[in-house]
């Protein structure tokens, strides 16, 4: 099988290196959100950008060390004990949307990314109060 074949999403974008970046960027703006920042336990968000790195590297296909350390990911149990309504959403997703274009990732990475963190971001809504 050629390299082309075999590569990972997580290969091309640039490993650890592209996940640690992104999370790092994001963290920055969930540190100053009124609704994102009460969800974190920790007042450091050193643990939580660390847990979302690793969860994302095994996603996309890079080490299992998530997996290794934490068990199964079980998104939505882990999220709720927390209000994940559309507000707090579209807040996620806009910390987000500047991380990824932290990134320069090439057109078709970015998308493929993109489409992923918007459907992980609708899935874990669990309440529509506000």
């Amino acid at each position: 099988m050629s390299d082309l074949l075999s590569s990972t999403f997580y290969a091309e974008v640039g490993g650890r290196q592209t996940f640690e970046k992104l999370c790092r960027e994001f963290y920055k703006g969930v540190a100053d959100d009124p609704v994102l920042k009460p969800m974190y336990p920790e007042e450091d968000l050193g643990p939580a950008a660390e847990r979302l790195t690793m969860f994302l590297e095994q996603y996309w296909g890079g080490p299992t060390t998530y997996s290794d350390q934490r068990g199964h990911p079980r998104l939505r149990m882990r999220h709720m004990p927390f209000k994940v309504n559309p507000d707090a959403r579209d807040r996620w997703l806009l910390h987000m949307r500047a991380a990824v274009d932290t990134l320069e990732l090439s057109p078709l990475h970015e998308a493929t990314l993109w489409d992923y963190l918007e459907r992980a971001a609708q899935a874990m809504v669990n309440t529509f109060d506000e």
